[in-house]
């Protein structure tokens, strides 16, 4: 991963915001993909637009993408694509989704975009770099106990019987709960205006650029069993702002 990756990523960025934007509050066509998830040409334009460009500047690269499958997905460098993580949000209006597009090396996410094309808020994470918002870094922030800590997921009905059990655990032991936001909340834990999500589900779309922003804002990602994710992770995903918060969160959603 090079600076050469990071101006890439945010071509890319540009690139699929431009496609989003004039959709946005809009009339648009929306179709439900066989898992009764949404799907809008939003989505469809603004991974078309990112891939015709890694065509042209990554050609040997793979892409992993939501909307429009697999190519090369064993090569050492893979580039990870949602071009519209929240489509219900962004269906109904609400300014918290977001594009996201992650580097995989060897597997591993070394690089993370979550850009928010209306409010223009864009959170790039790089391997030994600072996460930075709009170029300025940011930092997850302390949290001395998980009973003072805010919780945040998307929906608590996307968690199974067992997984749904687990999340209660948390939720009854921290402080409050938000609900809604997907990428957003990840964006929002790395500047420091939240400490804890606890998800199911996710494909590696939804966290493969999440781990390097969050982590380089000095927080942790790690999978239910606290593996660091990769390529392989199950999608079930914890993020802490405070270290510190990591194991109190295993030890609840471990609890028989």
């Amino acid at each position: 991963m090079t600076d050469a990756d990071i101006r890439l990523a945010h071509l890319l960025a540009d690139a699929a915001g431009a496609a989003i934007r004039p959709f946005f509050r809009a009339r648009f066509d929306i179709e439900m993909k066989a898992d009764a998830s949404p799907v809008t040409q939003a989505d469809q334009a603004a991974e078309r637009a990112i891939r015709a460009l890694l065509a042209v500047h990554a050609p040997d690269d793979g892409i992993i993408g939501e909307e429009y499958g697999r190519i090369r997905e064993h090569a050492d460098r893979v580039w990870v694509l949602d071009p519209i993580d929240g489509t219900r949000a962004f269906i109904a209006g609400r300014p918290i989704f977001g594009t996201l597009i992650a580097l995989l090396e060897q597997g591993r996410p070394v690089l993370g975009v979550i850009d928010q094309p209306i409010s223009g808020e864009r959170w790039v994470g790089a391997n030994g770099r600072p996460t930075t918002l709009n170029d300025v870094a940011v930092t997850t922030r302390g949290c001395p106990a998980i009973g003072r800590a805010l919780l945040a997921t998307t929906s608590p009905w996307l968690f199974d019987g067992p997984g749904g059990a687990a999340f209660d655990r948390v939720r009854t032991a921290v402080r409050d709960t938000a609900l809604g936001g997907d990428c957003y909340n990840y964006a929002l834990l790395a500047s420091g205006h939240g400490d804890v999500i606890v998800e199911q589900g996710l494909q590696l779309y939804d966290f493969a650029a999440l781990v390097p922003v969050v982590e380089g804002a000095g927080g942790v990602m790690r999978d239910w069993s606290g593996n660091p994710l990769d390529a392989a992770s199950d999608g079930h995903v914890i993020a802490v702002g405070d270290p510190a918060l990591l194991d109190p969160v295993l030890a609840l959603i471990r609890d028989a």
